[in-house]
């Protein structure tokens, strides 16, 4: 059972491993990089205030008069850094402990070719 359980979470690692690299390096991206369109009342709900906390590295709010971002900056950085060579060692390890390789591989292939059918399935033509 712990052995089927192990499998299980290797091959949904790797299958996962390319969008997750995909979302961490764009949200690096969007951290380092902070033009954006910004609508008006941007920042009035929950959901809008969490948003720019990942973009633009602030909570809003209405009694803070100042923002100083560069230490929640370098958080981000170092946590987008630390998790890109943590899937890294995770593909590695997926490699070098089993045997059959080619699941391996049709899970990392497969997580980059469907989320790439879906995007392209989603578009409208």
């Amino acid at each position: 059972m712990i052995k089927a359980l192990r499998r299980i979470h290797l091959y949904l690692g790797c299958f996962f491993a390319p969008l997750l690299t995909f979302y961490v390096v764009t949200g690096w991206y969007q951290t380092l990089n902070r033009n954006r369109t910004k609508t008006e009342g941007e920042a009035g709900d929950f959901m809008s205030r969490l948003t720019s906390v990942h973009v633009d590295q602030i909570y809003p709010s209405e009694k803070v008069m100042a923002f100083s971002p560069a230490l929640y900056r370098g958080l981000v950085v170092v946590m987008s850094a630390s998790l890109i060579v943590t899937l890294a060692i995770g593909i590695v390890l997926a490699f070098r402990l089993n045997k059959a390789k080619w699941p391996v591989w049709l899970s990392l292939v497969l997580g980059v070719v469907v989320p790439l059918v879906l995007l392209w399935l989603g578009q409208k033509r």
